[in-house]
């Protein structure tokens, strides 16, 4: 039984929180800058963000892995997953996607309707996303779509009239999300190549690096945009500062072909934004 527990674990991918933390941080980004139109934020909505984080993600990661169990053998990364293994069967995989689902809703319904048909029109793209990386070229542009959502549902959280700055945050999360899912993909270039899974550096080639590169500088300088149109004080330019210097650290990892630990530092860089974010909204 514990053993089965510790699979179910595997399987919703806890035991590997960085995904939990790439998703929490926009959508942190979403709550705060609501607050920023609401003038305070309410600590529930906070714990709201935090467990959603927890369930959509774990959601995700079971319907990816129901999606690709026959693939995933075949890759180094994800052969030992629970499905690929058959420590996990696909119908027990899929009661509990649906336990996972169940939980997301019940949370939903202590929301507002404007945030429940938010999100139920951005849960279709978490169930459909592990399907395009079999017909659609560059999936990763799918998944900045659903990650960037969480800024969107958070913001409606705290505010019913969307702005400027949601549509900046939400395309700075979307360039984001491209940016480092890309470096990810480099991973399992060779095994992607394989199989027949699409991605963004089979897609781009020998330019891979430099687009997602500048695709990051991008986000930095929509991050800086929202900070004008919101009138953000001086202090968030040590956040940019911050995070110049993260994003350096982080392209010394990539030319060392780290890939994996440079996907993995973009927790500390979205991290380091939401306490810019957090400043300014105590300051305001």
């Amino acid at each position: 039984m514990i053993i089965k527990i510790k699979n179910f674990y595997k399987l919703a991918r806890l035991d590997k929180p960085i995904g939990i933390y790439l998703l929490l941080w926009p959508s942190l980004l979403g709550l705060l800058l609501g607050g920023v139109h609401a003038g305070s934020i309410d600590i529930m909505n906070y714990l709201i963000v935090i467990i959603g984080s927890i369930l959509v993600r774990s959601c995700g990661c079971v319907i990816n892995d129901i999606s690709d169990y026959k693939f995933d053998k075949y890759v180094k990364r994800t052969a030992e997953r629970p499905l690929a293994t058959g420590e996990i069967t696909l119908k027990e995989a899929w009661s509990f996607f649906i336990i996972l689902s169940c939980l997301s809703l019940a949370l939903l319904l202590t929301t507002s309707i404007l945030t429940i048909k938010i999100a139920l029109f951005f849960a279709f793209l978490i169930v459909i996303y592990p399907l395009t990386k079999r017909f659609f070229l560059a999936p990763q542009f799918i998944l900045g779509i659903t990650f960037g959502s969480g800024a969107i549902i958070s913001y409606s959280l705290q505010a019913d009239v969307f702005s400027l700055s949601l549509l900046i945050l939400y395309i700075a999360v979307i360039i984001w999300v491209i940016s480092f899912d890309t470096v990810y993909a480099l991973e399992d270039l060779e095994d992607d190549k394989k199989i027949g899974i699409y991605s963004t550096p089979i897609l781009w080639g020998d330019s891979t690096i430099l687009i997602s590169r500048s695709l990051h500088c991008v986000f930095y300088v929509l991050l800086g945009i929202i900070a004008i149109v919101n009138n953000f004080s001086m202090y968030f330019i040590f956040t940019m500062l911050i995070l110049i210097y993260f994003h350096y650290e982080q392209v010394k990892l990539i030319d060392k072909k780290n890939y994996l630990d440079a996907f993995k530092y973009n927790s500390k860089i979205g991290f380091i934004a939401f306490v810019g974010f957090a400043v300014e909204i105590l300051i305001l």
